[in-house]
């Protein structure tokens, strides 16, 4: 089959999207299939056959003047040149399937009605929330939202859920209205990829066609052997450094866990913050690494005592947890979105509530408790589960039954 995947972004993130469509196409392409990626163009993009079809990327996060500024806010409703561009590709490569993941912002709604045109099967996976939600995480003002339920968008705009300033806010309710509005990405996909069930209940409950939704767990890569040092290390945080992961309500918990310490590899605008609260309660028992990749990070990971997502927000299905759980490492997890879907509490890991410190000391408490070989155990437990239902080949089987319509 000839696959083409839709993305945003191709170059070197470090977020679950740019680093799963790389391994799905190299995957895809070991079994035979040709596969094409269609994206926006970056100085730091992937080596890719199809870069001729990538189109400009602009830079939505800065004010560049006037007409840059009212250009970028055209293309961020209405991407003319992603549109034309995405025809001379299908056209050219005329691929069996396409397989959408995000496109809002920087590619726009626009591509859609040229894969209508075009006529193939399409899937999108969603990755996040952003077929419901204006800023995709229904994450606002340091808490959860659900205001725009029922097509309230505006109170995107009144909350400035995703930029500062009211006027690049009315741009992304205007966007989300009229894309709800003629039902753009409903007459477009054919099925919507939901990693979490937690996700495809929630896109349920706002609404989306329950027959186009279905629940594919992300896959994760399992390591032959796991790490002879394996409980060696303190309790280790991977991800960005952000508010709605909760970095801040570990760091508090660990304070007041004398024996405790943990490792935090990960970068955002929150860090020097972070760094400073923890330096004040917790002197020389959190360490800040920055961002890690590689070996590095495989052996952050696989040596934990255990990794923490302490996430507030709708979590779908997140890969650091995946990793771990892959290397026998146990996690313990906020009891939200699709997290408590990867843990199984007293086997696998341990279940935390969201931004209740006592909860999170209880649990760190628990897991401190344990011997080395018990905590082994639980990670041989969660490295089970991930092997049998999140591994490659049946991730792959799932699609190409999908692809082939």
């Amino acid at each position: 089959m000839k696959i083409l995947q839709i993305h945003k972004f191709f170059d070197f993130r470090g977020s679950g999207p740019e680093v799963y469509i790389p391994e799905l196409m190299r995957r895809l392409e070991a079994r035979g299939h040709e596969v094409h990626i269609f994206s926006t163009r970056s100085q730091n993009d992937r080596p890719t056959k199809d870069r001729d079809y990538f189109v400009t990327r602009y830079s939505l996060d800065r004010r560049e003047g006037l007409f840059k500024d009212t250009q970028k806010a055209v293309n961020f409703i209405w991407n003319k040149e992603a549109k034309e561009s995405l025809r001379k590709m299908l056209w050219d490569i005329k691929p069996d399937a396409i397989h959408l993941h995000n496109i809002y912002h920087h590619l726009s709604s626009s591509i859609l009605s040229v894969i209508r045109e075009y006529g193939a099967v399409c899937v999108q996976t969603l990755h996040d929330y952003k077929l419901a939600c204006p800023n995709y995480k229904m994450y606002t003002q340091d808490a959860l939202c659900e205001r725009c339920k029922g097509g309230k968008y505006y109170q995107a705009v009144l909350h400035q859920c995703l930029f500062n300033g009211r006027i690049p806010n009315i741009l992304a309710a205007f966007e989300m209205g009229m894309t709800k509005l003629v039902q753009s990405y409903e007459r477009t996909v054919h099925k919507f990829i939901c990693p979490s069930n937690f996700m495809l209940n929630k896109m349920r409950e706002w609404g989306e066609p329950p027959g186009k939704l279905i629940y594919i767990p992300n896959p994760v890569d399992i390591p032959s052997r796991i790490s002879a040092e394996r409980d060696t290390s303190p309790y280790v945080y991977i991800g960005r450094l952000y508010p709605e992961k909760g970095v801040e309500l570990i760091i508090r918990a660990i304070a007041r866990i004398s024996e405790a310490k943990l490792k935090i590899a990960g970068e955002g605008h929150e860090r020097n913050r972070l760094e400073i609260l923890a330096q004040t309660i917790a002197p020389g028992r959190i360490e800040f690494l920055g961002y890690q990749t590689g070996e590095s990070l495989n052996a952050l990971r696989s040596t934990a005592r255990a990794l923490l997502v302490p996430s507030l927000w709708y979590e779908n299905a997140p890969l650091t947890a995946l990793e771990a759980l892959a290397n026998g490492v146990p996690v313990i997890g906020s009891d939200i979105g699709g997290i408590p879907e990867l843990i199984s509490d007293g086997l696998s890991g341990l279940i935390a509530k969201p931004n209740k410190i006592d909860s999170w000391i209880e649990a760190i408490c628990q897991m401190q408790t344990y011997t080395s070989d018990q905590r082994k155990a639980m990670g041989d437990a969660g490295r089970e589960f991930v092997s049998k239902n999140m591994n490659w080949d049946k991730h792959l089987d799932d699609l190409i039954k999908i692809y082939q319509g």
